[in-house]
């Protein structure tokens, strides 16, 4: 048997959608008119189709291209391998670069002309936790043994509770694709950086740090799409899942309309 990776193809969501644009585009992919108006909504890359060959994937491509569409080709092995994601404590402003540690005391140093992406999101994160009940129960069989008197008996029962935290992050990607991008998280970050601005709500301050970063980082393109509310999955995994593919698909698409090689 020939080994063969899969190819995803994804699209930009066009500005508008009409049933014309809907009917040739489900055309292309082979879906349905309903299914394939669920792909193009929204405001955030997806992917809509996958092929078995790098040239069956383009040919797809061009063809959704020639309706006006923003398309890529992606391999399965580049959309999902894990990113080698730094993750930043705190961080110093300096000339002509940023530097960032881990709480491990780690350095991460980027020049700030060489920041391309600010990308701005939240993540959410269930919990499970395990809960003892303890209920009162009626007993028939006891109720009957003491000639109608009525019996109720202590019963345990375990539970689980699962709740939805939601935490916001930043991502700053450099101009060459696939290099380690920095992440820092809303509840992980030190914010003595701030100065005399730091307050005691982690969002306000998380806030501040992306306002600065946009000051300072002025040629960086800036993005907040995955801040805004979105269907959320049934398993922390799959959130996690999504998260990093939503992240990488904007970057591969920044990369494309600035030009840039998404293969260097």
């Amino acid at each position: 048997m020939a080994n063969y990776e899969i190819v995803h193809i994804a699209i930009a969501p066009p500005d508008t959608l009409d049933a014309n644009l809907v009917r040739n585009v489900a055309a292309v992919i082979n879906k349905s008119p309903y299914d394939t108006r669920l792909l193009l909504a929204g405001q955030i890359p997806k992917i809509i189709a996958h092929c078995q060959s790098m040239q069956v994937a383009e040919s797809m491509a061009q063809r959704l291209r020639d309706l006006a569409l923003l398309a890529i080709v992606c391999k399965d092995s580049e959309l999902h391998t894990p990113s080698l994601t730094f993750m930043a404590h705190t961080m110093e402003f300096r000339e002509g670069e940023v530097v960032f540690w881990d709480k491990g005391g780690q350095e991460r140093r980027m020049e700030s002309s060489n920041v391309f992406l600010i990308l701005k999101g939240r993540k959410h994160t269930y919990t499970e936790e395990e809960k003892t009940d303890t209920k009162m129960k009626f007993s028939l069989p006891a109720t009957v043994l003491t000639g109608g008197i009525p019996i109720w008996r202590r019963v345990r029962q375990q539970t689980k509770d699962t709740s939805l935290q939601s935490e916001y992050f930043m991502r700053l990607y450099d101009r060459k694709p696939w290099e380690t991008s920095v992440e820092m998280l809303q509840g992980q970050m030190n914010y003595s950086m701030l100065g005399t601005e730091m307050t005691f709500s982690s969002l306000t301050n998380f806030s501040t740090l992306a306002a600065k970063l946009r000051e300072i980082l002025p040629q960086a393109i800036f993005d907040d799409r995955l801040v805004k509310p979105s269907g959320v999955s049934a398993s922390s995994s799959r959130v996690s899942e999504d998260v990093e593919t939503n992240c990488k698909l904007i970057y591969l698409f920044y990369l494309v309309t600035r030009g840039l090689d998404s293969t260097a």
